[in-house]
């Protein structure tokens, strides 16, 4: 049976994002489906195979696409777990789209083009809005992550009023202290692949989940910096546009995250020192620590966070940085065994100091000189200095001098 002949045997509609990014004049990749009157035994007797745990989807035996049973859901616990699913033939199209969370994923497509759209979802793509369907989006928690992740892709779209006001209402109610670290940890992650990063926290905030998730960057908002380095002044807001240079340059999920976090120690700052904040870095690992252990990040992530929190004021200093000082600074980030923790190191400071208002497309120096300093540093041969040292212990001191001596040449004293 070919993969027409198939779908023309089922009550079959393609739903949610494909519809969404189709309409937007956007690439579509996966197509999901939804089947209005039919049991399990008629997928199976069809060739398609059960995958689903929590409730019948199915995979196509030809294109692989997923294939859900049109079904209903019922709140009977906390958090995003909390639900019960029902089935049955009787389940009407209509009655599916409208447990969905937003107007524009509950727009459904019939297999000749054909819109089904009961909840006005077209009309909020035309207006550029993110608006639940029903008053059920509020059992549901993760819903909120996903329209903050949603405005950083779609960052023309903004969130409706009597949604916003639905998610506060969910903050307040405590649902999104139920959300699990791995799912919190997915999102974010998600949000700052796009293009703009810093409305996901935007919505966040807005609806008082930052200060729930993440209040260690929740914090910063508020908190001055010198406005002769800062003309932002706002540490959040600087932490905000940091993370937008990132995805403006691509950068990989790891340079993102650590440009999310350098600055998380500002906000501990003794008032009597505003607007500076000296010694930050130090406070700033130990935050940025205690939040990649909580949301359970991943090493690359969370190594590169830690790093980049405790040494970006370094790297800012490199241009006055003496030799004998820069091949501490490599020997200490461990350099020669991990080379590739200098790049990233690198984009993270570079993205800060372009992350200032009206200075992003500023000159980074420090950059060539830090590259510079590296190259010399590795081509110190210190196995063959090992060789020719006599007494053992005086290894370490050999290879550390011929290493100042190599870095001094490269980019002076």
């Amino acid at each position: 049976m070919t993969d027409k002949t198939l779908t023309a045997t089922l009550k079959a509609y393609v739903v949610g994002g494909a519809v969404r990014d189709r309409l937007l004049g956007l690439p579509v990749q996966d197509h999901d489906w939804v089947v209005v009157g039919a049991e399990p035994e008629d997928m199976l007797k069809l060739g398609f195979k059960a995958v689903g745990k929590d409730f019948p989807v199915f995979l196509h035996p030809q294109t692989r696409e997923e294939y859900a049973l049109a079904r209903t859901e019922r709140k009977n616990g906390q958090g995003y777990k909390g639900f019960s699913f029902h089935t049955s033939p009787d389940v009407t199209l209509e009655e599916d789209l409208i447990r969905r969370d937003l107007t524009i994923n509950a727009i459904a497509e019939m297999p000749d083009g054909t819109l089904i759209d009961p909840y006005g979802g077209q009309r909020d793509l035309a207006d550029r809005v993110f608006r639940h369907v029903s008053p059920a989006f509020a059992e549901d928690p993760v819903r909120i992550l996903r329209i903050a992740r949603f405005a950083a892709r779609f960052s023309d779209f903004s969130v409706a009023p009597e949604t916003l006001a639905l998610m506060r209402e969910m903050v307040d109610a405590g649902e999104v202290d139920h959300l699990v670290a791995e799912r919190v940890w997915q999102e974010i992650a998600r949000g700052l692949m796009y293009t703009r990063p810093s409305r996901m926290f935007d919505v966040l905030r807005q609806c008082g989940a930052l200060a729930r998730l993440l209040p260690e960057l929740d914090a910063l908002f508020g908190v001055p910096q010198p406005p002769q380095h800062h003309p932002e002044v706002d540490t959040g807001v600087h932490v905000m546009l940091v993370v937008d240079v990132a995805a403006a340059r691509a950068e990989p999920l790891c340079v993102r995250w650590a440009a999310l976090l350098h600055d998380l120690g500002k906000a501990s700052t003794p008032a009597d020192i505003l607007p500076h904040h000296y010694g930050h870095e130090a406070r700033s690992a130990v935050l940025a620590e205690a939040v990649c252990e909580r949301l359970k990040v991943p090493g690359d992530c969370r190594d590169l966070a830690l790093l980049a929190a405790r040494e970006h004021g370094t790297v800012h200093q490199m241009l006055k940085m003496r030799a004998a000082t820069a091949v501490s600074f490599l020997e200490r980030i461990d350099a020669l065994r991990r080379p590739e923790r200098v790049e990233q190191l690198i984009a993270v400071c570079l993205c800060d100091a372009r992350g200032r208002t009206g200075l992003e497309d500023s000159a980074y120096p420090q950059a060539d000189r830090l590259r510079a300093a590296h190259e010399a540093f590795r081509s110190v041969d210190a196995g063959a200095i090992a060789k020719a040292t006599a007494n053992k212990a005086d290894i370490p001191q050999q290879i550390h001098a011929a290493r100042v001596r190599a870095v001094q040449a490269a980019i002076g004293d």
